[in-house]
């Protein structure tokens, strides 16, 4: 399954990521993961990827979908994949499907997390964690028994700057630009589906695999058909072959036994004519012994 996830800040997608990826056994693939292991390898796009990076730019669309075409191709991902935080714009996705064109392998899901704006800013900007244990508290959702404090080691709990209220609303702001128009893109191609981040994470998951496996149901269905179609192609040329062989061996037999005949009968005609040039000299001896008797 070939799937592109999205999902604002806070939506809970990275968490289901990581539950498609334990039931269906397909690779999560994200932006940052794919640009640390490029610099880390110190590949081409890599180096190019890190002169941006430290210069404080964005590395171009350029760079990030040649990466992405590489890991791609590799072996864990010919069986589907999760994108995570891919593509960002229009340009990014319009690139990556004519990528997977040129695969043979087309996106088949864009799946879509949502979840009201209040709900994100309350779960983002209640956000808490435990700096030794990094367990995370969210203090509208699920808070800490003590306030402020981390229920097993007491310690006092972290709140990121980047969770402040007006950081948060200008990440959601960004968010809403730039995920609309991809909304609106895959919806186009009839490759949207819907599902809502509220809830228990069980219940969202259950409601996600619901969407997966009905997207799988009928490309199961199709692959059985061709698969049978193929074996009854190669069932016949079996057959065929079969056929053929037994009708050359039938010639090959026929062709045989009309030699030995011919042989047979060139033996028997040779036999013949020793037999009468025996019979001449014999008949010739004994004329010529009368001859002498004669004589005498």
């Amino acid at each position: 399954m070939r799937i592109v996830l999205l999902g604002a800040p806070g939506s809970g997608k990275g968490t289901q990521a990581k539950l498609l990826i334990e039931k269906f056994k397909i690779p999560q693939i994200s932006t940052g993961d794919i640009l640390r292991e490029a610099v880390a390898g110190r590949s081409e796009l890599g180096k190019r990827a890190k002169q941006a990076m430290d210069a404080g730019d964005l590395v171009s669309d350029h760079v990030v979908l040649g990466i992405m075409q590489d890991r791609l191709t590799r072996p864990d991902a010919r069986g589907g994949f999760i994108l995570d935080g891919f593509p960002r714009n229009i340009p990014q996705a319009q690139a990556l499907d004519a990528t997977l064109a040129r695969l043979g392998k087309p996106l088949q899901l864009a799946l879509l997390v949502d979840v009201d704006k209040e709900v994100l800013m309350k779960r983002l900007t209640g956000r808490r964690i435990a700096p030794s244990t990094g367990t995370i508290y969210n203090i509208y959702f699920k808070p800490p028994k003590v306030p402020g404090r981390d229920d097993k080691t007491g310690e006092v709990l972290h709140h990121r700057p980047d969770d402040n209220e007006e950081a948060v609303r200008n990440r959601l702001k960004v968010y809403e630009e730039k995920s609309a128009p991809l909304v609106s893109y895959y919806k186009a191609q009839g490759k949207l589906r819907t599902v809502r981040g509220i809830g228990s994470i069980g219940d969202i998951f259950s409601n996600i695999c619901s969407i997966v496996e009905a997207q799988i149901r009928p490309l199961a269905a199709a692959m059985a058909a061709t698969r049978a179609v193929v074996a009854q192609a190669k069932g016949k040329a079996v057959a065929s072959k079969a056929a053929k062989k037994a009708a050359k061996k039938k010639v090959v037999k026929k062709v045989k036994k009309k030699t030995k005949k011919v042989k047979v009968k060139k033996k028997a005609k040779k036999v013949k004519v020793i037999k009468k040039v025996a019979k001449k000299k014999k008949a010739k001896k004994k004329a010529k012994v009368r001859k002498a008797k004669k004589t005498k």
